[in-house]
């Protein structure tokens, strides 16, 4: 009996993080109907999640009985993001490479077999944006900053294995890497030159570089700086190496590497 009443809490909390999830991919609001309807799941189910919700103020009803996001999870999310001295500490980094190269600048962890981005900087007005977010994931192995980072956990082929854990190297584009020898190689390379690049192996069109940014804390991340291929090479991209590197080690305070 008690392992049954423990079942049900676990679905019963899952079910209201899946409504907190699918709120938050809805920022103009959702109906019970809605919800209901994209988590397959009956509008009672549903009913309770959102009221524990609205208790902790997480989410809202607004007219019409419509459910949004509550200002309170809003508040949340800022306070913890602005806390975290990794973004902090290399958005001024990022905001120079981004002026400096008229391109998106980024930092990213590693997070399981997937990259996790913990800033962006955009370029100035004018320029095209890319599709990423801060909190956005992109599998490590098709990523200039997975690469980098794979390439400084793992110290034989026998990791990345059993790092992959079975997983297959999924391809995006004709340019990614699907097997195991062929990542290891690329791994090997970047440790030896010092940077990673993504040939368009994410997105087609879009190249990018990345170099470790060691900022202290718990993780260690990396920046990369992502252009459209037309109008910055890769080539062109990999002869700006050492300047991003010099930008990142000025934006802590430290000696060029």
């Amino acid at each position: 009996m008690n392992d049954q009443h423990e079942d049900e809490k676990v679905v019963g909390a899952d079910r209201v993080l899946a409504v907190l999830i699918d709120l938050a991919g809805h920022p103009q609001g959702a109906t019970l109907d809605e919800l209901a309807q994209r988590l397959h799941s009956s509008k009672p189910t549903v009913h309770r999640a959102l009221s524990a919700l609205r208790r902790a103020h997480l989410a809202d009803q607004v007219s019409r009985g419509v459910y949004i996001l509550g200002d309170e999870f809003i508040r949340l999310a800022f306070r913890h993001h602005s806390a975290r001295p990794d973004a902090t500490r290399i958005e001024p980094a990022l905001r120079t490479l981004a002026q400096q190269y008229g391109e998106t600048a980024h930092y990213a962890v590693l997070v399981g077999t997937e990259v996790v981005y913990r800033a962006k900087v955009d370029p100035p007005i004018g320029s095209v944006r890319l599709t990423s977010e801060v909190g956005g994931r992109n599998p490590a192995h098709r990523t200039a900053v997975g690469k980098m980072l794979l390439s400084h956990e793992l110290h034989s082929e026998a990791e990345l294995a059993k790092w992959l854990n079975g997983q297959p190297l999924e391809a995006r584009t004709p340019n990614s890497i699907i097997t195991i020898p062929a990542l290891w190689a690329e791994l090997e390379a970047t440790r030896d030159r010092g940077y990673a690049i993504d040939d368009q192996e994410n997105e087609i069109g879009i190249n990018c570089v990345a170099v470790l940014a060691d900022l202290g804390g718990p993780q260690i991340g990396a920046v990369s700086l992502s252009a459209l291929a037309f109008r910055l090479p890769l080539e062109k991209l990999i002869v700006e190496v050492p300047t991003i590197q010099s930008i990142i080690a000025a934006s802590r305070g430290l000696p060029a590497a």
